[in-house]
């Protein structure tokens, strides 16, 4: 029998099929690249996962503007609720007033104390440099400059 009928002689073919795609990559060496990448697919899954998480999960900290009210052309109203997980933690909150355009005419940092409820209820007012069409709550956050904090 010649090699090109699919005989038993044991020499390596010099063209046509065999010759082009070797036969001699044993499959469990295929089934290890197979399982590196699986395990560096699923690493790479929870990795971002946990970034995911960490970026858009609940915060400890948050606060929504519940209502707004126009005093005068140099005034606002606002009025908000902060929701913190630890109720021991002094909070700080940026209220803030914008005009038509959209830029911000008035600002004004409100310092929340610590306490013993999760949710706090507030209202504030706002000077503004022009006259305002809204007045937000732009954000809490737990780092409150010393200027906020309580002489002890």
């Amino acid at each position: 029998m010649s090699t090109s009928d699919g005989g038993h002689d044991q020499q390596t073919p010099r063209s046509g099929p065999r010759a082009t795609y070797p036969t001699d990559r044993s499959p469990s060496a295929k089934r290890r690249w197979f399982y590196v990448l699986a395990v560096a697919v699923i690493a790479a899954g929870v990795g971002i996962a946990y970034i995911g998480y960490q970026r858009f999960g609940d915060p400890d900290i948050s606060g929504q503007a519940t209502a707004y009210e126009l005093l005068s052309p140099d005034r606002v109203a606002v009025q908000y609720t902060v929701n913190r997980t630890n109720p021991d933690d002094a909070v700080v909150c940026i209220v803030r007033a914008r005009a038509k355009d959209g830029s911000e005419v008035g600002r004004r940092e409100i310092l929340i104390p610590p306490g013993s409820q999760t949710q706090v209820g507030a209202r504030t007012e706002v000077s503004t440099s022009k006259p305002a069409v809204i007045g937000e709550l732009f954000g809490c956050g737990t780092d409150v400059p010393s200027y906020l904090k309580p002489n002890a």
